[in-house]
């Protein structure tokens, strides 16, 4: 069946899980996760996969091993597209506060340091500063960096603050409206992952 929407139920569920993350909860509200949240999730990653390729949809459950925040659910499910390149790829999120659809890098590692020579290279540099540029007015960049410069850059480097970059995505936060609800989200979603790719262009053939 094709996508038809998030139902509005998909965002009450996840204000009742903001409001009470627990295996109670979960378990109570198990089926409207299933139909609400995850069934229409993966129909829209099908009707976007012959462009961007398939889809890898997180789980719920939190890890929380290591963490101090012991709640055992995300408030949110993620949906993933890779490029063949770790970390690289669209990704899209259905919470409480609406859709946030993104593209860009997320895994910092050995990655870090193939970015951070082609901004040394003024070809590949410049490239990366004018595809930033050219995005659209609502598209917010982000990601995590440094709070200073990294080890042996000139203050007077020319991309600076690209260089501070250890992860670097752009995104948009679409607030909940009746749209949601329809097939026009679809659109939404594919029309910003197309704005996104000469950024995921960039990123593949640089720091993979």
């Amino acid at each position: 069946m094709g996508f038809s929407g998030f139902p509005d139920e998909a965002l009450i569920f996840y204000e009742g899980l903001v409001a009470d993350n627990s295996k109670a909860y979960w378990s109570a509200h198990k089926e409207l996760y299933e139909t609400g949240v995850r069934a229409p999730m993966l129909a829209l990653m099908d009707e976007l996969e012959p462009e961007f390729g398939p889809a890898h949809l997180f789980r719920p459950h939190r890890d929380v091993r290591f963490s101090k925040d012991k709640s055992p659910y995300k408030t949110h499910q993620g949906a993933y597209c890779g490029v063949g390149v770790e970390g690289v790829g669209y990704y899209l999120q259905v919470d409480a506060d609406g859709l946030y659809v993104a593209a860009g890098w997320w895994m910092p590692g050995d990655q870090v340091l193939r970015y951070r020579e082609a901004l040394d290279d003024d070809t590949a540099g410049t490239l990366l500063e004018e595809t930033l540029a050219a995005l659209p007015g609502d598209l917010t960049v982000g990601g995590d960096r440094l709070k200073t410069r990294p080890r042996g850059t000139p203050e007077d480097h020319p991309r600076l603050e690209l260089l501070r970059h250890k992860t670097l995505h752009a995104g948009r936060r679409f607030e909940p409206e009746p749209w949601l609800h329809t097939p026009e989200t679809l659109d939404r979603v594919r029309s910003t992952w197309r704005a996104l790719v000469p950024l995921v262009d960039w990123l593949r053939r640089h720091i993979s």
